[in-house]
């Protein structure tokens, strides 16, 4: 999805700084403002940057960080070591992650490097929920994991927006150099 002159200002707003390097929105909240960025793989400073999609809106921002906070990552690393099928689903979407980045450019300091810590370890649940979030359910088992435990706890859902305000309508395209 093509990110807008409003989607910039909101991603600003919701990080509280300029954007760097966004080419589009990976995911909305229910009422059209951006949950997860998408960035280029090398910034325009010339900076590789591996994370492609980047986890942007408070709400679910902060449920993240609660959810690492109280030592989700430690749970779901101990799943991944005890459980094959798991650790085969966490690797193919490591390779999702790397094939999508792939379509934006090809950055050789970052190849094979996804973000969340995949394949091997559960690392950063903001990158593996903003994964899920922008490529939908069953790809990333443990973003998947992440949203759904913050589902059922009331931390966040994605069916409820949690925005301080509506969204400003504004269809205009931005050309990514411009979204920098």
């Amino acid at each position: 999805m093509s990110a807008t002159s409003a989607d910039i200002r909101e991603l600003t707003r919701q990080l509280g700084r300029p954007v760097r390097g966004v080419v589009g929105i990976g995911a909305r909240c229910v009422c059209g403002n951006p949950l997860v960025a998408i960035t280029a793989p090398r910034l325009p400073d010339g900076t590789p940057f591996p994370t492609m999609f980047y986890l942007t809106h408070p709400a679910v921002v902060k449920a993240a960080s609660q959810l690492e906070a109280r030592g989700e990552m430690q749970r779901y690393n101990e799943q991944l070591a005890d459980d094959p099928q798991l650790r085969a689903a966490y690797q193919r979407a490591h390779d999702d992650y790397l094939h999508r980045r792939e379509k934006l450019g090809t950055v050789t300091e970052i190849a094979g490097i996804s973000a969340g810590g995949m394949p091997t370890r559960v690392k950063c649940l903001h990158a593996l929920i903003a994964h899920a979030l922008a490529v939908g359910a069953g790809i990333n088992p443990i973003g998947d994991a992440a949203l759904r435990c913050a589902a059922t706890e009331g931390l966040w859902q994605a069916d409820r927006c949690e925005c301080e305000h509506p969204r400003v309508a504004d269809d205009r395209e931005i050309p990514p150099t411009l979204a920098q």
